[in-house]
Protein backbone atom coordinates (compact mmCIF):
# COMPACT_ATOMS: atom_id res chain seq x y z
CA UNK A 1 0.00 0.00 0.00
CA UNK A 2 2.88 2.09 0.41
CA UNK A 3 3.19 2.58 -3.39
CA UNK A 4 -0.17 4.25 -2.94
CA UNK A 5 1.27 7.39 -1.02
CA UNK A 6 3.17 8.96 -4.27
CA UNK A 7 0.05 8.52 -5.89
CA UNK A 8 -1.88 10.59 -3.43
CA UNK A 9 0.92 13.06 -3.39
CA UNK A 10 0.44 13.60 -7.04
CA UNK A 11 -3.04 14.53 -6.90
CA UNK A 12 -3.38 16.62 -4.13
CA UNK A 13 -1.19 18.43 -7.07
CA UNK A 14 -3.92 17.98 -9.23
CA UNK A 15 -7.17 18.91 -7.26
CA UNK A 16 -4.96 21.94 -6.67
CA UNK A 17 -4.83 22.99 -10.72
CA UNK A 18 -8.29 21.62 -10.57
CA UNK A 19 -9.07 24.00 -7.79
CA UNK A 20 -7.90 26.71 -9.88
CA UNK A 21 -10.26 25.68 -12.91
CA UNK A 22 -13.32 26.48 -10.71
CA UNK A 23 -12.42 29.93 -11.17
CA UNK A 24 -13.93 30.07 -14.57
CA UNK A 25 -17.35 29.24 -13.90
CA UNK A 26 -17.00 31.91 -10.92
CA UNK A 27 -15.71 34.75 -12.93
CA UNK A 28 -18.68 33.68 -15.64
CA UNK A 29 -21.65 33.72 -12.44
CA UNK A 30 -19.68 37.36 -11.72
CA UNK A 31 -20.13 38.76 -14.69
CA UNK A 32 -24.11 37.73 -15.46
CA UNK A 33 -24.73 37.56 -12.00
CA UNK A 34 -26.67 34.51 -12.03
CA UNK A 35 -27.72 34.02 -8.77
CA UNK A 36 -25.23 30.74 -7.76
CA UNK A 37 -21.92 32.56 -7.53
CA UNK A 38 -21.61 31.87 -3.47
CA UNK A 39 -21.25 28.14 -4.80
CA UNK A 40 -17.98 28.07 -6.83
CA UNK A 41 -15.41 29.72 -3.99
CA UNK A 42 -16.94 27.17 -1.51
CA UNK A 43 -16.54 24.38 -4.16
CA UNK A 44 -12.77 26.08 -4.45
CA UNK A 45 -11.84 26.18 -0.98
CA UNK A 46 -12.74 22.56 -0.03
CA UNK A 47 -11.07 21.47 -3.59
CA UNK A 48 -8.09 23.23 -2.65
CA UNK A 49 -8.22 22.81 1.08
CA UNK A 50 -8.03 18.65 -0.23
CA UNK A 51 -5.23 18.84 -1.93
CA UNK A 52 -3.04 21.30 -0.13
CA UNK A 53 -3.44 18.06 2.27
CA UNK A 54 -2.63 15.64 0.30
CA UNK A 55 0.50 17.56 -1.24
CA UNK A 56 1.73 18.17 2.17
CA UNK A 57 1.28 14.97 3.77
CA UNK A 58 2.60 13.04 1.42
CA UNK A 59 5.22 14.99 0.75
CA UNK A 60 8.05 12.87 1.92
CA UNK A 61 6.57 10.12 -0.38
CA UNK A 62 7.54 12.16 -3.76
CA UNK A 63 9.70 10.20 -6.03
CA UNK A 64 9.77 8.84 -10.02
CA UNK A 65 6.50 7.21 -10.97
CA UNK A 66 6.41 4.00 -12.08
CA UNK A 67 4.02 2.01 -14.09
CA UNK A 68 1.70 0.80 -11.55
CA UNK A 69 1.96 4.27 -10.03
CA UNK A 70 0.56 5.34 -13.30
CA UNK A 71 -2.17 2.83 -13.58
CA UNK A 72 -3.14 4.11 -9.62
CA UNK A 73 -3.34 7.53 -10.69
CA UNK A 74 -4.95 7.74 -14.02
CA UNK A 75 -8.10 5.17 -12.26
CA UNK A 76 -8.39 7.49 -8.88
CA UNK A 77 -7.90 10.60 -10.73
CA UNK A 78 -10.98 9.80 -12.88
CA UNK A 79 -13.18 8.45 -10.02
CA UNK A 80 -11.88 11.47 -7.23
CA UNK A 81 -12.32 14.58 -9.89
CA UNK A 82 -15.73 14.07 -10.32
CA UNK A 83 -16.49 14.26 -6.21
CA UNK A 84 -14.87 17.83 -6.60
CA UNK A 85 -16.39 18.67 -9.72
CA UNK A 86 -19.91 17.69 -8.85
CA UNK A 87 -19.71 20.03 -5.56
CA UNK A 88 -20.43 22.97 -7.57
CA UNK A 89 -23.31 21.71 -9.83
CA UNK A 90 -25.01 20.58 -5.73
CA UNK A 91 -24.51 24.32 -3.88
CA UNK A 92 -25.27 25.82 -7.24
CA UNK A 93 -28.64 23.71 -7.72
CA UNK A 94 -29.13 24.07 -3.41
CA UNK A 95 -29.33 27.86 -3.94
CA UNK A 96 -31.42 27.70 -6.54
CA UNK A 97 -33.80 25.50 -4.35
CA UNK A 98 -33.60 22.46 -7.08
CA UNK A 99 -33.63 19.36 -5.92
CA UNK A 100 -30.30 17.41 -7.26
CA UNK A 101 -29.20 14.26 -5.59
CA UNK A 102 -25.66 13.26 -5.26
CA UNK A 103 -26.31 10.14 -7.76
CA UNK A 104 -27.45 12.61 -10.30
CA UNK A 105 -24.07 15.28 -9.55
CA UNK A 106 -21.68 13.23 -9.71
CA UNK A 107 -23.11 10.91 -12.75
CA UNK A 108 -23.17 14.74 -14.18
CA UNK A 109 -19.45 15.35 -13.40
CA UNK A 110 -18.11 11.87 -14.52
CA UNK A 111 -19.99 12.41 -17.78
CA UNK A 112 -18.21 15.77 -18.40
CA UNK A 113 -15.40 14.70 -17.56
CA UNK A 114 -15.05 11.79 -19.44
CA UNK A 115 -16.65 13.35 -22.26
CA UNK A 116 -19.26 10.80 -22.63
CA UNK A 117 -21.77 13.90 -23.14
CA UNK A 118 -24.27 11.67 -21.20
CA UNK A 119 -27.16 14.00 -18.52
CA UNK A 120 -29.72 13.65 -16.37
CA UNK A 121 -30.88 17.14 -16.03
CA UNK A 122 -33.38 19.08 -18.47
CA UNK A 123 -34.41 22.60 -18.06
CA UNK A 124 -30.56 23.37 -19.67
CA UNK A 125 -31.86 26.78 -21.19
CA UNK A 126 -33.29 28.07 -17.94
CA UNK A 127 -30.09 27.13 -15.66
CA UNK A 128 -27.95 29.39 -14.75
CA UNK A 129 -25.40 30.75 -17.23
CA UNK A 130 -22.37 29.52 -14.74
CA UNK A 131 -24.15 26.40 -14.89
CA UNK A 132 -23.98 25.43 -17.90
CA UNK A 133 -20.00 26.84 -18.74
CA UNK A 134 -19.07 24.80 -16.03
CA UNK A 135 -20.51 21.59 -17.42
CA UNK A 136 -19.25 21.99 -20.66
CA UNK A 137 -15.74 23.15 -19.80
CA UNK A 138 -15.50 19.96 -17.83
CA UNK A 139 -15.65 18.09 -21.00
CA UNK A 140 -13.03 20.37 -22.59
CA UNK A 141 -10.62 19.72 -19.89
CA UNK A 142 -11.20 15.89 -20.06
CA UNK A 143 -10.97 15.91 -24.11
CA UNK A 144 -7.05 16.02 -23.79
CA UNK A 145 -6.70 14.80 -20.11
CA UNK A 146 -6.20 16.52 -16.91
CA UNK A 147 -3.11 13.91 -16.60
CA UNK A 148 -1.44 15.17 -19.83
CA UNK A 149 -1.73 18.60 -18.96
CA UNK A 150 0.25 17.32 -15.69
CA UNK A 151 3.09 15.84 -17.47
CA UNK A 152 3.87 18.87 -18.86
CA UNK A 153 3.85 20.25 -14.88
CA UNK A 154 5.67 17.14 -13.10
CA UNK A 155 8.76 17.99 -14.34
CA UNK A 156 9.18 21.34 -13.11
CA UNK A 157 8.70 19.43 -9.61
CA UNK A 158 11.37 16.93 -10.06
CA UNK A 159 9.00 14.11 -11.10
CA UNK A 160 8.99 12.29 -14.51
CA UNK A 161 5.58 11.70 -16.05
CA UNK A 162 6.25 9.29 -18.94
CA UNK A 163 4.71 7.02 -17.12
CA UNK A 164 1.32 8.36 -16.51
CA UNK A 165 1.50 9.80 -20.27
CA UNK A 166 1.50 6.45 -21.23
CA UNK A 167 -1.09 5.47 -19.10
CA UNK A 168 -3.34 8.25 -20.29
CA UNK A 169 -2.60 8.38 -23.76
CA UNK A 170 -5.52 6.43 -25.80
CA UNK A 171 -4.83 3.44 -27.72
CA UNK A 172 -1.98 0.11 -27.94
CA UNK A 173 0.96 1.88 -29.76
CA UNK A 174 2.00 4.19 -26.76
CA UNK A 175 5.77 4.38 -26.55
CA UNK A 176 6.58 6.16 -30.06
CA UNK A 177 8.13 9.47 -27.94
CA UNK A 178 6.96 12.87 -30.18
CA UNK A 179 9.90 14.64 -29.17
CA UNK A 180 12.34 13.78 -26.56
CA UNK A 181 10.70 14.81 -23.13
CA UNK A 182 7.04 13.43 -22.62
CA UNK A 183 6.92 17.29 -20.91
CA UNK A 184 7.26 19.00 -24.03
CA UNK A 185 4.89 16.49 -26.17
CA UNK A 186 2.06 17.09 -23.54
CA UNK A 187 2.66 20.97 -24.05
CA UNK A 188 2.79 20.14 -27.77
CA UNK A 189 -0.79 18.46 -27.74
CA UNK A 190 -2.18 20.95 -25.95
CA UNK A 191 -1.24 23.54 -27.80
CA UNK A 192 -2.57 21.95 -30.93
CA UNK A 193 -6.08 21.38 -28.72
CA UNK A 194 -5.75 25.02 -27.56
CA UNK A 195 -5.42 26.30 -31.56
CA UNK A 196 -8.15 24.03 -32.30
CA UNK A 197 -10.48 25.61 -29.80
CA UNK A 198 -10.03 28.63 -30.64
CA UNK A 199 -10.72 28.00 -34.32
CA UNK A 200 -13.61 26.39 -33.26
CA UNK A 201 -14.91 29.25 -31.20
CA UNK A 202 -14.33 31.99 -34.18
CA UNK A 203 -16.45 29.96 -36.44
CA UNK A 204 -19.25 29.24 -34.27
CA UNK A 205 -19.33 32.80 -33.58
CA UNK A 206 -18.73 33.97 -37.40
CA UNK A 207 -21.75 31.47 -38.53
CA UNK A 208 -24.25 33.13 -35.94
CA UNK A 209 -23.88 31.66 -32.43
CA UNK A 210 -23.94 34.51 -29.77
CA UNK A 211 -20.56 34.47 -27.68
CA UNK A 212 -21.49 32.80 -24.76
CA UNK A 213 -22.87 29.57 -27.13
CA UNK A 214 -19.85 30.00 -29.28
CA UNK A 215 -18.04 29.35 -26.44
CA UNK A 216 -20.03 26.14 -24.82
CA UNK A 217 -20.47 24.62 -28.23
CA UNK A 218 -16.33 24.85 -28.70
CA UNK A 219 -15.71 23.40 -25.61
CA UNK A 220 -17.69 20.64 -26.33
CA UNK A 221 -17.05 20.34 -29.89
CA UNK A 222 -13.15 20.11 -29.52
CA UNK A 223 -13.72 17.12 -26.92
CA UNK A 224 -15.90 15.33 -28.63
CA UNK A 225 -18.47 15.85 -25.60
CA UNK A 226 -21.60 16.80 -26.78
CA UNK A 227 -22.86 18.44 -24.01
CA UNK A 228 -25.18 21.21 -25.04
CA UNK A 229 -26.55 24.29 -22.94
CA UNK A 230 -30.02 23.61 -24.51
CA UNK A 231 -32.53 20.71 -23.98
CA UNK A 232 -32.81 20.74 -28.14
CA UNK A 233 -29.27 20.28 -28.38
CA UNK A 234 -28.01 21.48 -31.87
CA UNK A 235 -32.02 21.93 -33.16
CA UNK A 236 -32.20 25.38 -31.60
CA UNK A 237 -30.58 26.62 -34.48
CA UNK A 238 -31.68 25.12 -37.24
CA UNK A 239 -28.69 26.25 -38.75
CA UNK A 240 -26.97 24.29 -41.85
CA UNK A 241 -23.28 26.99 -41.67
CA UNK A 242 -23.27 26.06 -37.97
CA UNK A 243 -24.05 22.47 -38.73
CA UNK A 244 -20.72 22.59 -41.58
CA UNK A 245 -18.69 24.37 -38.67
CA UNK A 246 -19.28 21.30 -35.84
CA UNK A 247 -18.92 18.49 -38.44
CA UNK A 248 -15.59 19.99 -39.80
CA UNK A 249 -14.06 20.04 -36.24
CA UNK A 250 -15.42 17.08 -34.89
CA UNK A 251 -13.70 15.51 -37.76
CA UNK A 252 -10.59 17.42 -36.95
CA UNK A 253 -10.98 15.96 -33.35
CA UNK A 254 -11.26 12.39 -34.21
CA UNK A 255 -8.03 12.24 -35.71
CA UNK A 256 -4.81 11.18 -34.13
CA UNK A 257 -3.52 14.49 -32.36
CA UNK A 258 0.00 13.12 -33.07
CA UNK A 259 -0.43 13.71 -36.59
CA UNK A 260 -0.95 17.66 -36.28
CA UNK A 261 1.95 17.56 -34.01
CA UNK A 262 4.23 15.76 -36.47
CA UNK A 263 2.90 17.98 -39.38
CA UNK A 264 3.73 21.15 -37.92
CA UNK A 265 7.16 20.08 -36.84
CA UNK A 266 8.13 18.49 -40.66
CA UNK A 267 6.29 21.54 -41.88
CA UNK A 268 4.37 18.85 -44.50
CA UNK A 269 0.38 17.83 -44.42
CA UNK A 270 1.94 14.15 -45.72
CA UNK A 271 1.86 12.29 -42.84
CA UNK A 272 -1.69 12.38 -42.88
CA UNK A 273 -2.62 10.41 -46.50
CA UNK A 274 0.03 8.14 -45.31
CA UNK A 275 -1.94 7.11 -41.69
CA UNK A 276 -3.51 4.00 -41.85
CA UNK A 277 -5.44 4.79 -39.21
CA UNK A 278 -6.39 8.05 -40.56
CA UNK A 279 -7.72 7.21 -43.82
CA UNK A 280 -10.11 4.54 -42.17
CA UNK A 281 -11.23 6.67 -39.41
CA UNK A 282 -12.43 9.16 -42.44
CA UNK A 283 -13.48 6.25 -44.30
CA UNK A 284 -15.98 4.86 -41.28
CA UNK A 285 -17.43 9.02 -40.59
CA UNK A 286 -17.93 10.36 -44.42
CA UNK A 287 -18.85 6.58 -45.82
CA UNK A 288 -20.95 5.76 -42.95
CA UNK A 289 -22.73 9.55 -42.93
CA UNK A 290 -23.38 9.37 -46.97
CA UNK A 291 -24.62 5.65 -46.26
CA UNK A 292 -27.22 6.63 -44.22
CA UNK A 293 -28.14 9.65 -46.27
CA UNK A 294 -28.54 7.26 -49.12
CA UNK A 295 -30.95 5.12 -47.19
CA UNK A 296 -33.02 8.22 -45.26
CA UNK A 297 -33.51 9.57 -48.81
CA UNK A 298 -34.30 5.83 -50.64
CA UNK A 299 -36.91 5.12 -47.92
CA UNK A 300 -38.14 8.78 -48.92
CA UNK A 301 -37.75 10.52 -45.18
CA UNK A 302 -36.49 13.12 -46.27
CA UNK A 303 -35.82 15.04 -49.86
CA UNK A 304 -32.05 14.43 -50.83
CA UNK A 305 -30.44 17.19 -49.87
CA UNK A 306 -32.26 17.37 -46.49
CA UNK A 307 -31.40 13.60 -46.11
CA UNK A 308 -27.72 14.47 -46.88
CA UNK A 309 -27.72 17.44 -44.54
CA UNK A 310 -29.45 15.27 -41.56
CA UNK A 311 -27.60 12.00 -42.15
CA UNK A 312 -23.92 13.32 -42.41
CA UNK A 313 -24.43 15.15 -39.40
CA UNK A 314 -25.74 12.64 -36.78
CA UNK A 315 -23.12 9.88 -37.96
CA UNK A 316 -20.47 11.98 -37.97
CA UNK A 317 -21.97 13.36 -34.70
CA UNK A 318 -22.81 9.73 -33.34
CA UNK A 319 -20.05 8.04 -34.41
CA UNK A 320 -17.29 10.22 -33.70
CA UNK A 321 -18.91 10.41 -29.99
CA UNK A 322 -20.11 13.65 -29.24
CA UNK A 323 -23.80 12.65 -29.30
CA UNK A 324 -24.86 16.09 -31.11
CA UNK A 325 -28.43 15.92 -32.26
CA UNK A 326 -31.14 17.90 -34.80
CA UNK A 327 -33.47 15.87 -34.71
CA UNK A 328 -34.65 12.15 -32.91
CA UNK A 329 -32.78 10.02 -35.23
CA UNK A 330 -34.41 7.11 -33.77
CA UNK A 331 -37.98 7.89 -35.43
CA UNK A 332 -35.60 6.62 -38.31
CA UNK A 333 -35.06 3.20 -39.92
CA UNK A 334 -33.58 1.03 -37.64
CA UNK A 335 -30.84 0.63 -39.70
CA UNK A 336 -29.65 4.09 -39.42
CA UNK A 337 -29.67 4.60 -35.42
CA UNK A 338 -27.86 0.88 -35.16
CA UNK A 339 -25.27 1.52 -37.44
CA UNK A 340 -24.56 5.12 -35.68
CA UNK A 341 -24.24 3.40 -32.48
CA UNK A 342 -21.62 0.76 -33.62
CA UNK A 343 -19.54 3.01 -35.89
CA UNK A 344 -19.33 5.46 -32.18
CA UNK A 345 -16.90 1.92 -31.08
CA UNK A 346 -14.30 2.29 -33.84
CA UNK A 347 -14.64 5.37 -35.55
CA UNK A 348 -11.88 7.52 -33.87
CA UNK A 349 -8.25 7.41 -33.75
CA UNK A 350 -6.09 6.20 -31.11
CA UNK A 351 -4.67 9.81 -29.73
CA UNK A 352 -8.31 11.71 -30.37
CA UNK A 353 -10.56 13.36 -27.50
CA UNK A 354 -13.00 10.55 -28.64
CA UNK A 355 -13.94 6.92 -27.21
CA UNK A 356 -14.78 3.72 -28.22
CA UNK A 357 -11.69 1.43 -29.15
CA UNK A 358 -10.26 3.31 -31.46
CA UNK A 359 -9.71 2.62 -35.05
CA UNK A 360 -6.38 1.54 -34.72
CA UNK A 361 -7.23 -1.74 -32.78
CA UNK A 362 -9.86 -2.11 -35.63
CA UNK A 363 -7.59 -2.02 -38.24
CA UNK A 364 -4.93 -4.56 -36.88
CA UNK A 365 -7.71 -6.95 -35.70
CA UNK A 366 -8.84 -7.06 -39.23
CA UNK A 367 -5.39 -7.07 -40.80
CA UNK A 368 -4.62 -9.99 -38.77
CA UNK A 369 -7.84 -11.74 -39.46
CA UNK A 370 -6.67 -11.28 -43.59
CA UNK A 371 -3.42 -12.73 -42.68
CA UNK A 372 -5.15 -16.12 -40.67
CA UNK A 373 -7.26 -16.32 -44.04
CA UNK A 374 -3.95 -16.28 -45.94
CA UNK A 375 -2.04 -18.49 -43.91
CA UNK A 376 -4.58 -21.43 -44.26
CA UNK A 377 -4.07 -21.48 -48.39
CA UNK A 378 -0.10 -20.73 -47.87
CA UNK A 379 0.48 -22.45 -44.51
CA UNK A 380 4.19 -21.26 -45.09
CA UNK A 381 3.46 -17.91 -45.93
CA UNK A 382 5.82 -15.39 -43.87
CA UNK A 383 3.83 -12.32 -43.75
CA UNK A 384 3.65 -10.12 -40.44
CA UNK A 385 0.54 -7.95 -40.20
CA UNK A 386 1.71 -3.93 -40.93
CA UNK A 387 0.16 -0.81 -40.14
CA UNK A 388 1.38 1.15 -42.57
CA UNK A 389 5.07 0.58 -43.22
CA UNK A 390 5.00 -0.62 -39.36
CA UNK A 391 5.67 -4.37 -38.92
CA UNK A 392 2.64 -4.53 -36.03
CA UNK A 393 4.75 -6.44 -33.01
CA UNK A 394 2.82 -9.82 -31.46
CA UNK A 395 2.29 -8.58 -28.44
CA UNK A 396 0.88 -5.68 -29.44
CA UNK A 397 -1.75 -8.14 -31.80
CA UNK A 398 -1.89 -10.41 -28.12
CA UNK A 399 -2.74 -6.45 -26.41
CA UNK A 400 -5.52 -5.47 -28.89
CA UNK A 401 -7.29 -9.13 -28.91
CA UNK A 402 -7.35 -8.75 -24.71
CA UNK A 403 -8.61 -5.53 -24.86
CA UNK A 404 -11.68 -6.68 -27.19
CA UNK A 405 -12.34 -9.11 -25.15
CA UNK A 406 -12.57 -7.14 -22.60
CA UNK A 407 -14.77 -4.61 -23.91
CA UNK A 408 -16.91 -7.72 -25.06
CA UNK A 409 -17.06 -8.75 -21.96
CA UNK A 410 -17.96 -5.84 -20.21
CA UNK A 411 -20.93 -4.94 -22.19
CA UNK A 412 -22.14 -8.17 -21.61
CA UNK A 413 -22.06 -8.08 -18.02
CA UNK A 414 -22.99 -4.77 -17.63
CA UNK A 415 -25.92 -4.96 -20.24
CA UNK A 416 -26.77 -8.07 -18.24
CA UNK A 417 -26.83 -6.20 -15.30
CA UNK A 418 -29.19 -3.82 -16.14
CA UNK A 419 -31.70 -6.30 -17.33
CA UNK A 420 -31.73 -7.66 -14.15
CA UNK A 421 -33.12 -4.33 -13.42
CA UNK A 422 -35.79 -4.93 -15.24
CA UNK A 423 -34.76 -2.58 -17.92
CA UNK A 424 -35.41 -3.39 -21.65
CA UNK A 425 -32.72 -5.14 -23.90
CA UNK A 426 -32.71 -2.37 -26.31
CA UNK A 427 -32.01 0.64 -23.52
CA UNK A 428 -30.02 -1.99 -20.77
CA UNK A 429 -27.27 -2.89 -24.03
CA UNK A 430 -27.42 0.49 -25.70
CA UNK A 431 -26.59 2.19 -22.63
CA UNK A 432 -24.07 0.19 -21.64
CA UNK A 433 -22.37 0.68 -25.15
CA UNK A 434 -22.80 4.55 -25.42
CA UNK A 435 -21.22 5.04 -21.81
CA UNK A 436 -18.12 2.79 -22.52
CA UNK A 437 -17.89 4.43 -25.91
CA UNK A 438 -18.32 7.69 -23.93
CA UNK A 439 -20.81 8.75 -26.59
CA UNK A 440 -24.23 10.19 -24.80
CA UNK A 441 -27.38 9.37 -26.49
CA UNK A 442 -28.74 5.49 -26.59
CA UNK A 443 -31.32 3.66 -27.89
CA UNK A 444 -34.77 2.75 -26.57
CA UNK A 445 -35.74 5.17 -23.65
CA UNK A 446 -32.61 7.21 -23.47
CA UNK A 447 -32.58 8.36 -27.19
CA UNK A 448 -31.59 12.03 -28.43
CA UNK A 449 -35.04 13.26 -27.61
CA UNK A 450 -34.70 11.92 -23.54
CA UNK A 451 -32.39 11.92 -21.02
CA UNK A 452 -30.64 9.69 -18.49
CA UNK A 453 -33.12 10.71 -15.67
CA UNK A 454 -35.43 8.11 -16.72
CA UNK A 455 -33.31 5.59 -15.24
CA UNK A 456 -33.14 4.35 -11.85
CA UNK A 457 -30.13 5.17 -9.14
CA UNK A 458 -28.67 2.05 -9.51
CA UNK A 459 -28.90 1.79 -13.22
CA UNK A 460 -27.23 5.14 -13.41
CA UNK A 461 -24.27 4.19 -11.13
CA UNK A 462 -24.13 1.38 -13.17
CA UNK A 463 -23.54 3.70 -16.34
CA UNK A 464 -21.38 5.68 -14.83
CA UNK A 465 -18.81 2.47 -13.91
CA UNK A 466 -18.99 1.95 -17.31
CA UNK A 467 -18.13 5.71 -18.61
CA UNK A 468 -15.06 5.51 -16.44
CA UNK A 469 -14.19 2.24 -17.60
CA UNK A 470 -14.59 3.16 -20.99
CA UNK A 471 -12.26 6.13 -20.72
CA UNK A 472 -9.41 4.45 -19.18
CA UNK A 473 -9.85 2.11 -21.93
CA UNK A 474 -10.79 -0.77 -20.03
CA UNK A 475 -7.78 -2.43 -19.05
CA UNK A 476 -6.16 0.21 -16.35
CA UNK A 477 -8.86 -0.19 -14.36
CA UNK A 478 -9.40 -3.65 -14.93
CA UNK A 479 -5.47 -3.92 -13.74
CA UNK A 480 -6.36 -2.07 -10.40
CA UNK A 481 -9.02 -4.31 -9.44
CA UNK A 482 -7.29 -7.42 -9.70
CA UNK A 483 -5.39 -8.99 -6.77
CA UNK A 484 -1.92 -9.38 -8.39
CA UNK A 485 -1.74 -5.72 -8.89
CA UNK A 486 -1.42 -5.32 -5.05
CA UNK A 487 0.93 -8.24 -4.63
CA UNK A 488 4.75 -7.33 -4.03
Amino acid sequence: MKDLFPVLHVLGLLLMFFALAMGVPWAFSWWFADGVMLAYPLSMMITLACGVSLWRGFGQFSRELHPRHGVMLVTSTWVVLPLFAALPLLLAFSLLQQPLTFTHAYFEAVSGLTTAGSTVLSGLDALPVSVNIWRTFLQWVGGMGILVLAVAVLPLLGMGGSQLFKAEVAGPVKDTKLTPRMAETAKGLWKIYSVMSVACFLAYWACGMTPLDALMHMFTTASLGGLSPHDASFAYFDSVPLELVAMFFMLLASCNFALYFIAVRKGSVQVFWRDAEMRATMTALLGGGLLVSLLLWVKGVYAPLTALRLGMFHVISVASTTGYASVDFLQWPVFAPVLMLLLSGVATSAGSTGGGIKMVRLVILVQQALHEVRRLAHPRMVQPVTLGQRVVEPRTIFAVLAFMLVYGGSILVLGMVLLATDLDPVTAFSIVIASINCMGPALGQVGPASNYAVLSDFQIWVCTFAMVLGRLELLSLMALLTPSFWRR
